[in-house]
């Protein structure tokens, strides 16, 4: 039943992480001066946390939809499956939301 709301809440997350993406590309549309604006927020410590949170909202809500596809097919109904597939979708969305986050700033040089 806590799987089942934190997927929903992060469903309603992702909706205002949109909000954020179109600001994005409405200050790349913009110009420099927008750009700087919308850049100043997302490089500060309150952006990161945002986007991060964001990050992790994607991921754990991908894999939640995965676990929902996989019972959509008729598997995984058993209690120790669903307890599996709640386990994995829980780590497994961290683990992803690290690794993306490592990724970037690696390749990204910290940006």
């Amino acid at each position: 039943m806590a799987m089942s709301i934190v997927h929903r809440v992060t469903g309603l997350a992702l909706y205002f992480g949109t909000v954020l993406l179109a600001w994005w590309l409405m200050a790349v549309a913009s110009g420099p001066g927008a750009y700087a604006i919308f850049s100043g927020f997302i490089g500060s410590w309150i952006g990161r946390l945002i986007v991060f949170g964001y990050t992790w909202a994607l991921m754990h809500h991908l894999l939640s939809g995965i676990r929902h596809f996989v019972w959509d097919l008729g598997y995984g109904f058993g209690p120790s499956e669903r307890e599996g597939l709640t386990w994995a979708a829980l780590i497994g969305g961290i683990v992803l939301t690290i690794l993306l986050w490592v990724l970037a700033y690696a390749f990204g040089g910290g940006r």
